[in-house]
């Protein structure tokens, strides 16, 4: 449908982060964190961010919290574009969590990386309808930048918000544009076709 009320529309912008992983037998910390946003006409945009650790943990398992964490925070069924870098967790939400549900939640190759987290995502997300949408990391988009720079920060301290805190965004990119960057942004929320993908299939029954 396409919308040009995006008051209706909820834009996640989450990334991942997972430091040491070049380094075997070590312990590697991780990091996910998001940007949620809503806009009204009259009053402009409402942020929050969040963001979790842990400290040892793979890209793949963060990408996977970095949705969670997200969407488990919206306290109501709301229509949500959700904007990640991570092609492991846009391909696996819009396309092979269906194959694997066919498969009795198996891969073709056989068991499944992360089934708990995905089972958690899974029912997470059916609650709400949900435009996936990939982006292009570290390639110039001042939201995904943001984001990533929060899920670093959250890996390396170790830090988690423990729900929703106030966003720092506008002072993040006031900075950022004192340094020439970001000069061509214009805050405004994209004029899109909302395209929610399918629901998710029933989650698998973990013992």
């Amino acid at each position: 449908m396409r919308t040009s009320d995006s008051s209706h529309l909820v834009y996640i912008h989450a990334d991942e982060s997972c430091l040491g992983v070049q380094f075997s037998g070590q312990p590697r910390p991780g990091g996910a964190a998001g940007i949620i946003e809503r806009f009204d006409e009259r009053r402009g945009w409402y942020r929050r961010d969040y963001f979790v650790s842990d400290p040892d943990t793979t890209n793949q398992r963060m990408a996977i919290r970095s949705a969670l964490e997200g969407l488990r925070a919206l306290k109501q069924p709301c229509r949500v574009v959700f904007h990640s870098d991570s092609n492991y967790l846009i391909q696996a939400m819009t396309t092979w969590i269906f194959d694997w549900a066919r498969r009795g939640w198996r891969r073709k190759g056989g068991p499944i990386e992360n089934l708990q987290l995905w089972a958690r995502l899974v029912t997470v997300a059916a609650r709400h309808q949900i435009q996936w949408r990939w982006v292009r990391g570290h390639a110039g988009d001042p939201k995904n930048e943001y984001v990533n720079s929060l899920a670093v920060q959250a890996a390396r301290h170790q830090k988690t918000s423990r729900g929703l805190v106030e966003s720092g965004f506008d002072t993040w990119l006031e900075a950022q544009q004192e340094t020439g960057r970001f000069l061509d942004f214009y805050d405004l929320p994209p004029e899109i076709e909302f395209m929610p993908h399918p629901k998710p299939p029933e989650p698998p029954t973990l013992p």
